[in-house]
């Protein structure tokens, strides 16, 4: 299956998506707020419409998993052997107060692993994206680059840790400062969305944990740049964080994770 899609198919839908994101984020827009208090706007309804219409007409064999999406019974969902798992806003917050770090997430699992992955930041101009096997891409103003396009040979000597712009905890806070005790110097830098994940994708970050809630399709997508890019997203206790996420669980909340 994995072989049929063409990623750059689903960049242009992200685009497409962005397009009509960003015509909302010009102007005034009404906020809902959905039963577990979460924010809602007519962009995050109008993406989710246009990202599924298109990947059921490109690919209609493929089930969809989305956020703003009518919730699928486990019973249904635990057969699927390939699914979209999208978020057609991930950063809502970001998206309100107007500052520029939102994304759309578009990710294929299979089974229970993220194998392609496409985040489109449109306010910053940003595409990242990574199909199993064939390497992670960031495109911007500067080109297409490879991802990593940096790397941290002296991790003992500097650490540079990404967090959560709305969602910083006591336990993330706590873990930071761990980390300070194993290194000289500790950069920590925040930013909202996915765009944590790429960042360590890229480079640019050495770091990122989050110990508090997050939902599958909230890193599915980054998550697949994340992988293709030699680094990895780890479920975190305190004793271990070596295993994998996984997705398509019965419960879609993600336990508390670290990437890098």
């Amino acid at each position: 299956m994995l072989e049929t899609i063409d990623i750059q198919k689903i960049v242009a839908i992200a685009e497409e998506a962005g397009r009509v994101i960003m015509e909302v984020y010009a102007r005034d827009f009404a906020v809902e707020y959905k039963s577990d208090d979460s924010p809602l706007t007519e962009a995050d309804t109008l993406s989710n419409a246009i990202i599924c219409k298109a990947l059921q007409a490109a690919y209609p064999q493929l089930p969809i998993l989305s956020e703003e999406g009518k919730a699928i019974a486990y019973e249904s969902r635990k057969a699927w052997e390939y699914f979209w798992c999208i978020d057609p806003i991930d950063g809502t917050k970001e998206f309100i107060r107007k500052n520029d770090e939102f994304t759309v997430n578009i990710a294929l699992i299979h089974c229970d692993t993220p194998v392609l992955g496409v985040v489109y930041a449109p306010a910053l101009g940003d595409m990242y994206y990574a199909k199993k096997g064939e390497g992670a891409y960031k495109k911007s103003s500067r080109g297409l680059q490879k991802l990593p396009h940096t790397h941290n040979t002296a991790p003992e000597e500097a650490l540079k840790i990404v967090a959560s712009k709305s969602h910083l905890s006591e336990e993330t806070q706590a873990f930071i400062d761990e980390l300070a005790k194993g290194t000289k110097q500790i950069e920590q830098v925040s930013k909202g969305s996915s765009l944590k994940l790429c960042m360590v994708a890229e480079g640019d970050a050495d770091i990122y944990p989050r110990l508090a809630p997050t939902m599958e399709w909230d890193t599915a997508a980054a998550d697949a740049v994340v992988r293709e890019s030699g680094k990895m997203s780890y479920q975190y206790t305190p004793e271990s964080v070596q295993k994998p996420l996984v997705y398509n669980k019965e419960d879609l909340l993600n336990p508390w994770f670290v990437v890098r």
